[in-house]
């Protein structure tokens, strides 16, 4: 029998890898994120690989189960085969070096020749730990099988203190302590958010110098406190408050999501974005108000106008209603005055 010897698929040449704390300088974390820090000194989290009961079975979540759910689901054949025979090398390879068995990744009986790395192992994979703190744990699956065995755990969600990656980690809604950092690719994300957010300001500075009447509808459109602005508001207050927000110091926290929701406003045209800032204000001043149904209306003609603000767009673009839509502009007008 004939064994091939597959390497990793980590390639060290792209990069250190290793777990970091996170920690989000916008958000409060007892104040510890004015320190680049995610606990105090002297705190660890120590967290046993994932298990999952059900029906009585056991299931640790390794990334290296080619029969667990998150595998069996990949509908494209091609990739489901491809992430197998991924799982299967890897297997073999750790085999090798922790259980000294040489196993053939193609062998029809391969998990039955399995001895240390079975997925149902309850005493190997018992074993499997990760303790962290705010100093920096460095990883090296290409020499370390037990780095190269947490690293497919991580990345499977194996460690609930611990996200797969930067960004997986700046966009949850509650934020983990620490998250997998593969240099190259978390360098990647941070620049792709820095890029986005300095082109955000590039069209809030064209907007300041060159057309500050569709600034005052943008603003309307993205600040959660769009009432604030009125035509007599100061430009350099609209301009302020939009640069606090792409910078994720408004209602929206995540960089990304502040500039690409400004940019998206941005790109709109005028009358799409006159009439979603009027849906917005009209909603606080009562002109348009939600009833028990469902359904939002007109007060004042009892006319319904959609389920939701988008619909509520399309129904004023409908020439039919424009009498409703000249009255809500007539409304508006005199507060935005």
């Amino acid at each position: 029998m004939s064994i091939s010897i597959v390497s990793t698929p980590y390639d060290v040449k792209s990069g250190r890898i290793s777990v970091k704390p996170y920690f989000d300088p916008n958000s409060s974390n007892l104040g510890l994120e004015k320190y680049g820090i995610a606990l105090y000194d002297g705190v660890f989290h120590e967290e046993q690989l994932a298990c999952i009961e059900r029906n009585g079975i056991m299931r640790y979540i390794t990334g290296l189960n080619e029969f667990a759910p998150e595998v069996k689901l990949i509908a494209d054949k091609e990739t489901r085969e491809a992430k197998i025979k991924e799982i299967r090398n890897v297997v073999a390879q750790l085999e090798r070096e922790l259980a000294v068995n040489v196993v053939d990744p193609a062998s029809p009986n391969f998990w039955n020749e399995i001895k240390l790395l079975k997925p149902d192992n309850h005493e190997f994979w018992n074993k499997i730990t990760m303790r962290c703190g705010n100093e920096i744990i460095p990883l090296d699956p290409a020499k370390d099988p037990y780095d190269l065995i947490k690293l497919y755990a991580i990345e499977a969600g194996g460690f609930a203190m611990i996200s797969p990656s930067y960004d997986a980690a700046r966009t949850k809604n509650v934020p983990p302590k620490f998250y997998l950092d593969k240099y190259v690719e978390t360098i990647s994300t941070k620049t792709e958010v820095i890029k986005l957010k300095n082109r955000a300001i590039s069209e809030l500075d064209k907007l300041f110098n060159k057309n500050q009447n569709k600034l005052f509808y943008v603003a309307k459109v993205v600040d959660g406190n769009s009432v604030q602005y009125k035509k007599t508001t100061p430009h350099d207050v609209t301009y302020s408050n939009m640069d606090a927000y792409i910078n994720g110091e408004g209602i929206e926290k995540n960089l990304k999501r502040a500039a690409q929701t400004f940019l998206d406003a941005v790109e709109l045209d005028m009358e799409t974005l006159k009439i979603r800032a009027m849906v917005k204000d009209s909603t606080f001043y009562k002109i348009i108000a939600a009833k028990p149904d469902g359904f939002i209306y007109h007060v004042d003609s009892s006319s319904q106008m959609g389920r939701n603000a988008a619909e509520c767009l399309e129904f004023l673009k409908n020439p039919l209603q424009e009498n409703i839509l000249v009255d809500i502009t007539k409304k508006l007008e005199k507060n935005w005055n």
